[in-house]
């Protein structure tokens, strides 16, 4: 994480023997929090191209010079919200069985994709538009699946997938559907259809059935 110059009053010099102490919850992160909020925020309602440091410091009630020296520019601002997003200690939800946990996972997604306004769609976008956000937003999708193998992993203790079975082709094959529709398509959640639940049935069958099975090599003969 970057360290903030700010600075909030003279101190004592620390003792030579002993480390600084860090504040949990000081200044430094909470001028963190107020500026990513005004991220997300001036991102969803008015999008990329008028998002700048200046009005995301204006809306955060802080000094421009604090954002400009700590986020440097609009790229910078990308990153680190996606890197606030992926610290946390979310988990996927566990319903005992493969098809209840993909269905779970994905009425999240859309929930986040449909949302008024929608961060995610919103830094989807701006993905395309900013190479920093896009290396940010991989980092969060992979930090996503890593954390969602353990739908597989449960599943394979369960006995209802092959040991060998690939985590991260069958939760892409789980919620592509989702994000083809929502935002490829724009077609308007219809809870009659209930797309989470029928993307996650076809996973779940396809996946059951060996589709996303590791490719195995015979032996070489001795």
């Amino acid at each position: 994480m970057t360290q903030s110059t700010e600075r909030t009053g003279s101190r004592a010099e620390p003792s030579a023997t002993l480390p600084p102490r860090r504040r949990p919850g000081g200044r430094t992160e909470r001028t963190r929090a107020q500026v990513l909020d005004a991220v997300r925020a001036e991102l969803a309602e008015r999008g990329y191209d008028a998002l700048t440091l200046d009005t995301v410091a204006a809306r955060a009630g802080v000094h421009r010079a604090t954002v400009y020296r700590r986020w440097r520019d609009v790229g910078g601002l990308l990153a680190d919200l996606c890197a606030a997003t992926a610290d946390d200690d979310w988990q996927p939800e566990d319903t005992g069985s493969l098809e209840g946990d993909l269905a779970a996972l994905n009425r999240e997604n859309l929930a986040a994709l449909t949302d008024q306004p929608s961060i995610a769609a919103a830094l989807l976008a701006a993905s395309f538009r900013s190479e920093e956000a896009a290396r940010g937003l991989r980092r969060l999708w992979a930090d996503r699946y890593a954390r969602c193998e353990v739908v597989v992993e449960r599943a394979v203790r369960r006995g209802e997938l092959p040991p060998a079975t690939d985590a991260r082709r069958l939760l892409v094959a789980a919620t592509a559907p989702l994000y083809h529709e929502v935002i490829l398509l724009r077609t308007p959640p219809d809870p009659d259809l209930d797309l989470p639940g029928q993307a996650a049935r076809t996973a779940a069958l396809a996946a059951a059935a060996g589709a996303f099975a590791r490719p195995t090599h015979p032996a070489l003969p001795g």
